[in-house]
């Protein structure tokens, strides 16, 4: 399962609220190769399920991972943050073993 904070919570319902996005579409979270670290975060809106999705809702939140994406992510936290390094989601993954210092990508 991966887990939505309340910050990452607000922000996705922000960005429906203003209309960028149907209302019901869900966050589709992913890993593929490349980065620094040799896999990387992917996170997008979308409103189609695939036949190996895995279904999840937290936190008001419905997240959806493919199969092979899922082993890399079980029990991984999404945030957001809005700071001074920068604004964005942010994946706090208890499986990574390393991660480059933006975040977005990491190695098991």
């Amino acid at each position: 399962m991966i887990k939505v904070n309340d910050s990452a919570r607000d922000q996705v319902l922000k960005i429906k609220g203003e209309g960028a996005h149907p209302q019901e579409a869900f966050i589709r979270v992913g890993v593929q190769g490349g980065g620094c670290s040799g896999l990387m975060y992917n996170l997008s809106f979308d409103t189609t399920l695939k036949e190996d999705d895995k279904v999840f809702e937290d936190n008001g939140v419905k997240v959806v991972v493919d199969k092979k994406s899922f082993l890399y992510l079980v029990g991984t936290e999404l945030e957001y943050s809005g700071g001074l390094n920068g604004k964005g989601f942010v994946f706090r993954n208890p499986n990574a073993n390393r991660t480059c210092g933006c975040g977005e990508s990491f190695s098991i």
